[in-house]
């Protein structure tokens, strides 16, 4: 199946499936939900079949195809994926079936139309498939770009207390970032010759001084995206704003194409510029896991608490793919993956907590997990892996990047780990003050707060739940995949791993 052209079909399938739903009756909501989920589970079926027919040990780019577009400006459908992007559109291929189940009653509740919120998620799987499956730089700016659009509406829309001031507010940040973008991606255009194809690009030498600019122009973009700190302001209110399940989707996958980027486009395109800026990136960084962790951990909000621990983890991310070894990039990648599945899951439960009490203040809660003991138990699950306990997924992605930061940078590791200390602190705190401790009587008279998880939540839940814990005892399968384009991506930029010195040589040998 190797010569089936997986990625045009798994980005044109959604989209196909969105125009469907949209155009259901407004007076049959569920058939709506059926088919969009439905839909969502055939797309997984075929990323499955394209991760089995994937040859981990073989050609660096895969699945390739490329369709004339624009021949006069050298602009084509190209799509290819490494190891990096076949993992990210997995976790897609996962979470949007998930997200549509955890999100059954989130439209009504809205009083909007339901065809329409489904139609939304699956344009925005659409393009977020798109735009990790884009081998055309120009291809990758459009994705970037009209990725906000579905997202704009699912916030604006649907969200709730200060939807619209949330919305702007991520639409206009985004659309800041993407102006940068779009001048360094005309600029790239002309110094490599007039052609936007990533395989001619990355052959191309540019001058030193060209290289800092057009990569600087990229890099704000992603940084914004992704969100690094000081760019991070708009993600508390869009996560805090949004649906649960839209903000899952915007967390867990929509904030790895800044990663994404970087690995894919600065890294590689700018060799000289990337290894100039690594100290100031890894600095960003470092602040970030530190700066948003205690932010945190003052949260009353439950999104919004989320939402600041995410901004943690990609400073984690971002110090990974700044350290350039193949452990540190290795661990960046697959936390891009298992963030992606545990603040996946945190999102969703906290959505369901939320639901159910009508209200996302901590301060309401208190004691919750007498009346609903498996969705308080399914909550601490979410936050442990969030913290990186041992046993889960994230611990693995965590562990390999500190690592692989302390062989070449010990100062930034030392600092970093402080965020590990952190990350216990305000999740511990968040599950005692929701779901632990004397029952808050206020609590007794919802009567959402009596309704445990219910079968479709189960089904929500488990699987997320099973991948965090496969993938925290036997990553390999993941790692294998990751690990050839990592170190490809590590020689486009022309840095080996450090070599043992003579001590840790004979102490190995002993």
């Amino acid at each position: 199946m190797s010569n089936f052209p997986f990625l045009s079909v798994l980005t044109v399938a959604p989209l196909v499936g969105a125009l469907v739903v949209a155009f259901l009756p407004r007076h049959r909501p569920e058939l709506a939900k059926q088919v969009a989920f439905v839909w969502s589970l055939l797309v997984l079926a075929l990323s499955v079949a394209m991760w089995v027919s994937f040859n981990a040990g073989g050609k660096r780019f895969q699945f390739r195809e490329s369709y004339s577009w624009i021949p006069d400006w050298g602009v084509s459908f190209t799509f290819a994926t490494d190891g990096i992007a076949l993992v990210m559109l997995m976790l897609i291929a996962v979470l949007v079936p998930l997200v549509i189940l955890a999100s059954w009653h989130d439209a009504e509740s809205s009083k909007r139309s339901v065809p329409v919120y489904f139609a939304l998620l699956l344009v925005l799987e659409c393009t977020m498939i798109g735009v990790f499956a884009a081998a055309d730089v120009f291809l990758f700016y459009v994705f970037f770009e009209v990725m906000l659009v579905p997202m704009y509406f699912l916030i604006g829309s649907y969200g709730g207390h200060q939807r619209q001031y949330a919305a702007v507010k991520f639409f206009l940040y985004s659309l800041v970032g993407g102006l940068f973008m779009l001048a360094a991606v005309i600029g790239l255009w002309v110094v490599g010759g007039k052609t936007f194809d990533w395989q001619k690009l990355s052959e191309v030498d540019i001058s030193t001084g060209t290289g800092r600019w057009l990569f600087l122009g990229f890099f704000l973009a992603f940084a914004i995206k992704a969100p690094f700190f000081p760019f991070h302001t708009w993600l508390p209110d869009a996560g805090g704003a949004a649906p649960a399940g839209a903000a899952a989707l915007l967390v867990g996958v929509l904030d790895k194409v800044g990663t994404f980027g970087i690995l894919r486009y600065c890294l590689p395109l700018f060799p000289e510029a990337s290894k100039w800026f690594a100290p100031w990136a890894l600095a960003l960084g470092v602040i970030g896991i530190v700066y948003a962790a205690l932010l945190a951990v003052g949260q009353n909000d439950l999104k919004r608490l989320v939402s600041y621990t995410s901004i943690a983890h990609f400073g984690f991310i971002g110090v990974g793919i700044f350290a350039f070894t193949t452990q540190a990039g290795t661990g960046a990648v697959l936390y891009m993956l298992n963030h992606g599945l545990a603040t996946g899951l945190l999102f969703l439960v906290v959505g369901m907590l939320i639901s159910r009490r009508g209200s996302a203040l901590i301060s309401d809660f208190g004691g919750a997990g007498k009346l609903v003991p498996v969705l308080a138990g399914v909550l601490f699950f979410a936050g442990l892996a969030s913290l990186a306990l041992p046993g889960t997924a994230p611990f693995i992605s965590e562990f390999l990047v500190l690592i692989g930061t302390f062989t070449v940078n010990k100062p930034v590791a030392i600092i970093a780990t402080l965020g590990i200390i952190l990350a216990a602190a305000y999740v511990l705190w968040m599950v005692q003050r929701t779901t632990q401790g004397t029952l808050n009587p206020t609590l007794t008279e919802v009567d959402g707060m009596r309704r445990d998880l219910n079968l479709r939540e189960k089904v929500v839940v488990a699987p997320l739940i099973a991948l965090i814990l496969l993938l925290g005892f036997f990553p390999k399968p993941v790692t294998d995949v990751i690990n050839p384009a990592v170190q490809a991506t590590m020689d486009d930029i022309g840095r080996t791993d450090p070599a043992p010195s003579v001590g840790t040589v004979q102490e190995a040998a002993k």
